[in-house]
């Protein structure tokens, strides 16, 4: 199981993924799910990637070396797009051409075709886009009115992004937002956990200001966990008590 989120707000982009994976409760390892190009100054492009791992894999390595178009014959490769849009339809591309190579044995062993990518970035002279690839190779795009996107095992982590994420949230916010919503996850699914890889890109900069692996020993993701949970105790407790308990003692 995976669990990855990006958050596209008005100062940047934050992408945040777990990193582990199972084939069975005693095949349990890690692998890297948050890819990251980047060309300092020119363009920052991430992808997250939730789903059968050998198609993932697969679809990086055919962006990364290069895939043919149809159309023009040409050879395109992530580095290259000229735009965000013209690259998640590279990586649309990338995904159907996996499936047209690898399907028919995939469903000869009666394996499903599942593959999610989360893809965000900027390109200098372009705006900051991030969008979520499905299995088809179709995607839609994050707005200013749902300005979050999340793959894999999503719903104990969409109630704190749904409450407390806008367009205008704060970066740094954002950040922190992002990591109670993996923290949320985590307690709730052991399909899903540490290390985290986290990337921050600020708006209009194309360079990176975080690249980070936190692992079982970070002392801020400690104390962030430490901190929520004593919050959400702290919060329940100061809300009044519900009325409809007429019969039953108060408690001090």
């Amino acid at each position: 199981m995976t669990y990855c989120c990006g958050l596209l707000v008005r100062e940047g982009m934050v992408m945040i993924a777990d990193t582990r994976t199972n084939a069975g409760l005693d095949n349990i390892s890690t692998f890297r799910k948050l890819h990251l190009f980047h060309t300092p100054g020119e363009r920052v492009m991430m992808i997250a990637t939730a789903g059968n791992l050998s198609i993932s894999q697969n679809v990086i390595n055919y962006v990364t070396e290069g895939l043919e178009n149809p159309e023009t014959g040409e050879i395109e490769r992530l580095m290259q797009a000229p735009t965000m849009f013209a690259a998640a339809e590279l990586i649309g591309r990338a995904v159907r051409k996996v499936r047209a190579v690898q399907g028919e044995a995939l469903e000869e062993a009666k394996i499903n075709f599942e593959v999610t990518m989360l893809f965000g970035g900027q390109v200098k002279g372009g705006r900051m886009r991030l969008f979520m690839i499905y299995s088809a190779g179709n995607f839609i795009e994050a707005t200013r009115d749902t300005p979050y996107l999340q793959i894999g095992e999503h719903k104990y982590g969409k109630p704190v992004l749904d409450r407390a994420v806008e367009y205008d949230t704060r970066v740094d916010d954002a950040l922190k937002l992002a990591l109670i919503s993996m923290d949320s996850t985590m307690r709730s699914n052991l399909g899903v956990g540490l290390p985290i890889d986290i990337a921050v890109l600020p708006r209009d900069t194309m360079v990176l200001e975080v690249d980070h692996r936190i692992d079982n020993v970070d002392p801020y993701y400690h104390d962030l966990r430490d901190r929520w949970s004593v919050a959400l105790r702290a919060a329940h407790i100061a809300i009044p008590r519900p009325p409809y308990l007429k019969n039953l003692p108060k408690t001090s």
